[in-house]
Order: C-alpha cells, then structure tokens, then sequence
C-alpha cells in the first residue's frame, strides 16, 4: 500500500510530481526510462502529458497502455519539501 500513487501533476520535460498514500511527495524524471516500444510514442511531450493515476493499480498509466510500476517510482523519487 505503500507504493500507491494517490496524485500526479506534469512538471515540465519528463518529469511528474507525485504524491503517495504514505504521504511521500516528490518529483520523478523519467527522461532515462522511455525506452521500449510502448515506451517510444511518450517522447512526444503532448502524449506523455496524457497520464493518469489508475484507479485500481495505483501507479500512472498512459492511453497506449504503457505503464510503470509504482515501487520503481516511490525509489526513484526525488522528495521535495
């Protein structure tokens, strides 16, 4: 439960601010992570802007299904005050 995203906001380029249910609050950047190819298509800042926070896993997820997994952004994260 821990590593549940409860809110996710674009910050600019590649980076997300998110808040997780334990109260963990910070930015990620994800620059380095889209590699793949359901990863490729979130270049475009116009398509990686369309993420939500989905409902029953708790992490963000894209329209063309790409997905990361919520434990890798709660280590990766860079906590702010």
């Amino acid at each position: 439960m821990k590593y549940h995203v409860v809110a996710a906001k674009y910050v600019s380029g590649y980076v997300i601010r998110l808040k997780f249910r334990d109260g963990t609050a910070g930015e990620i950047d994800l620059s380095t992570e889209l590699n793949g190819p359901v990863f490729e298509p979130l270049r475009d800042f116009k398509t990686f802007k369309q993420f939500t926070v989905h409902p029953e896993f708790h992490t963000l997820v894209w329209p063309n299904g790409a997905d990361i997994a919520p434990e890798f952004l709660y280590q990766n994260l860079r906590v702010t005050a």
